[in-house]
């Protein structure tokens, strides 16, 4: 059936969609609606988006303008999930960004260190493009022991919280107008906890509208507590506003960060890679599973359509998003499975019915979109910028609590406790390498090369 045109889903049945063997291609505004509420919460969170200015900036020395175009080009990419038939708001590999920088820090600044991460982005494409296509993808991650996956998380878990508190960080360092313990900082992260995690809050976060937007609002509360705080505190300069689109400076953007400009990484990149690219691909999957369980729940909830989650469709999606970004915009994050809370909370208010959401791709495609262009809007940007640095601190430090307490949940006995332990902390002294090789030999070892363990 068809309502002017457009196809309509019918009860009980999957959003309309061109079949395209492993893709289920739906084309914008017309095998989906746009929706306003997912759409505001795009345009207000693309502050959660930006972010990533910071890392991008330390990791590969990228001017704000660059950086802000990279972010723009890879929320454009989150696009070809929804338009492919992936029912998910993708996102970065976010406990895999104190790996990248800390694996960057072993180059030079300059075109060293963006040829070390264009062979490390492409590594991570093949991986997913292959697991995906084979369907190896679920049973690679299988094979893991969990003292091994619990050692990836450990390890970068110290990484993110001593990136913002150890002593090369910079955040913790005193200048003219701002101590040394930065208190919009503190603030920022203390509200985003107590929304996030406290057991405190959890009763009342839907006890009102007021309370039910600050816990959907996920980073973006503790930014705002942060940028006020700062403001007053004069730690943080007061937005200059501009108006108009943000610059998109394409040609500084190609020639000293694309292979178009500086070439091909040398073999060398690759496999200093290589061991870096296996971590991300393992922290990832585990975000994979995450999405399949909340798509799930919505599903019991809204029996009038069937949502398609594929993983090996997936795995191709976020390897193509990788592949292009290694070539066009080398992002330092790296394209991942799951943003968290875009997905979480389109999945509530899915569940509310279909007169709120006709369909889940509305929901997500509306975000997605959304939050891309909104990435262009210069007084958004410009208002944002001074609190890049918190935003980059709140992050890290999230990653770490969240890092943390996974990897203390996966892990059960103390043989598995002990070496996840070990692992993480040579991860972070030493490199990617050297903590999975000791991983993997103490889970041998300790636990007499018992192979049922990897199942």
């Amino acid at each position: 059936m068809a309502k002017f045109g457009r196809p309509v889903r019918k009860d009980g049945e999957e959003q309309p969609h061109i079949p395209a063997g492993l893709f289920k291609i739906r084309i914008p505004f017309w095998h989906w609606k746009w929706s306003w509420p997912e759409g505001i919460q795009g345009f207000a969170l693309v502050a959660v988006a930006l972010a990533a200015v910071g890392f991008i900036q330390e990791g590969i020395g990228a001017s704000h303008e660059v950086a802000v175009l990279m972010v723009f080009i890879f929320s454009m990419l989150y696009m070809l999930h929804p338009t492919l038939g992936d029912s998910v708001f993708p996102g970065w590999i976010t406990a895999g960004i104190p790996l990248v920088i800390l694996h960057l820090s072993n180059f030079n600044m300059g075109a060293d260190r963006v040829h070390a991460l264009i062979a490390l982005q492409l590594l991570v494409a093949l991986l997913f493009v292959v697991l995906g296509l084979t369907g190896l993808a679920k049973k690679i991650n299988t094979l893991v022991p969990v003292s091994v996956r619990g050692g990836i998380l450990v390890g970068a878990a110290i990484a993110a919280v001593m990136r913002v508190v150890g002593p090369s960080s910079e955040l913790f360092v005193a200048t003219e107008t701002r101590p040394a313990i930065p208190i919009s900082g503190i603030v920022g992260i203390l509200v985003c906890v107590v929304v996030l995690y406290s057991l405190k809050f959890a009763p009342f976060k839907n006890k009102n509208l007021f309370t039910r937007l600050i816990s959907k609002s996920g980073m973006l509360a503790g930014l705002i507590a942060a940028m006020i705080v700062g403001v007053i505190t004069r730690e943080l300069p007061v937005p200059a506003i501009q108006w108009g689109i943000s610059p998109m400076p394409f040609r500084e953007l190609f020639e000293n960060f694309t292979v178009f400009g500086i070439g091909f990484p040398g073999f060398n990149h690759f496999f200093a890679a290589i061991p870096v690219a296996v971590l991300l691909y393992l922290i990832a999957f585990g975000e994979i599973v995450v999405t399949e369980t909340v798509i799930k729940e919505a599903g019991e909830v809204r029996k009038d359509e069937v949502v398609d989650y594929n993983v090996n469709r997936t795995n191709v999606i976020i390897g193509l998003r990788n592949l292009i970004l290694a070539f066009v915009s080398p992002y330092v994050p790296m394209a991942g499975p799951n943003w968290v809370g875009g997905t979480v909370s389109t999945a509530e208010r899915y569940k509310q019915g279909r007169k709120g959401m006709d369909s889940f791709h509305d929901g997500i495609s509306s975000f997605i979109l959304a939050m891309a262009v909104a990435a262009l809007a210069l007084p958004l940007v410009t208002l944002l910028q001074p609190v890049f640095p918190i935003a980059m601190l709140i992050t890290m430090l999230l990653t770490g609590f969240a890092c943390g307490y996974v990897a203390m949940n996966m892990v059960k006995t103390r043989e598995d406790q002990g070496i996840a332990i070990i692992m993480g902390v040579v991860i972070f002294a030493q490199n990617a390498a050297i903590g999975l090789a000791t991983g993997v030999v103490l889970h041998l070892v300790v636990n007499n090369w018992r192979m049922r363990y990897y199942k």
